[in-house]
This record gives C-alpha cells, sequence and structure tokens, in this order.
C-alpha cells in the first residue's frame, strides 16, 4: 500500500486499486485478447474486464511500483509491439493517477487467442515460472 503525508492528513491508495488500474490499462491496448488468471493446472483462463486484477500482480512500496502482467495475445500480432505498448500504457495510466513512479512493468505472455470460422476463441498456452524478488523500495 502507498502512502504519502501531507500537511492535511494521509493519502493511501490500496495495492488491488494499483492492479484495477494496470489491468484496465492493458486489456485497452490493442492485440490483448485477454488476461491470464496464471497457470493453475496447466490451464490458463482467458478473463474479461469483470476482474481486472487477474492476470496481474504488483508490488506497491512508499514511493515506487512494480507490475507483472500475465496476458493473452491475439493471433497474428508482433507480440514485442503489443508487449511495448502495453508497459507504455500501464506506467503512463499508474504514474498519472496515482504518482507511483513505475520502476517495472513485466509482461508474460501465456497464450495466444484466435478464431475459427465459427467464432470460437480458442487459447494456446505455454507455461512459465515465476520468482519473487522485491524489487521497490
Amino acid at each position: 500500500m502507498s502512502q504519502t503525508d501531507n500537511s492535511v492528513g494521509a493519502i493511501r491508495i490500496a495495492n488491488e486499486v494499483v492492479s484495477i488500474i494496470a489491468g484496465l490499462a492493458a486489456t485497452e491496448v490493442e492485440g490483448v485478447a485477454g488476461m491470464s488468471g496464471g497457470l493453475a493446472g496447466g490451464i490458463a483462463e482467458m478473463l474479461g474486464r469483470k476482474n481486472l486484477t487477474k492476470g496481474v500482480k504488483v508490488e506497491v512500496g512508499e514511493t515506487e511500483a512494480a507490475i507483472d502482467l500475465y496476458v493473452i495475445m491475439n493471433y497474428g500480432v508482433s507480440i514485442p509491439d503489443v508487449s511495448w505498448k502495453i508497459q507504455e500504457s500501464v506506467k503512463n495510466a499508474i504514474e498519472n493517477m496515482t504518482g507511483l513512479d513505475v520502476v517495472e512493468v513485466n509482461i508474460h505472455v501465456q497464450g495466444v487467442s484466435f478464431e475459427d470460422e465459427d467464432k470460437d476463441e480458442v487459447v494456446v498456452e505455454e507455461e512459465g515460472e515465476t520468482t519473487e524478488v522485491h524489487r521497490v523500495r
């Protein structure tokens, strides 16, 4: 939780608020099919906008934040280009709305989504490992 003290009182920003801002900013980028809830049991589920904190992990210090986003991309997009746009969008949104300095926005591409002839979405998954490291002050 971020806390700022001033002459009038304290301002506290909950980690979940930072997660929601990051999730919304990420899903608004063209080329992002959705957020991944993780690889529990080897299955990544695609989530809509109802739960914007899924697929988002934040570490918030007093003045800094580090963000990890687990995304599913649309088939055919340039993954590096879309990832860069996500990083810029998330960094700008969090810094503008909270005043926190964003030190990292890490993108973890968990799958690719494509539509078949019947317009049913199919998700191809790729497993990965994450490690916990404190990155903010």
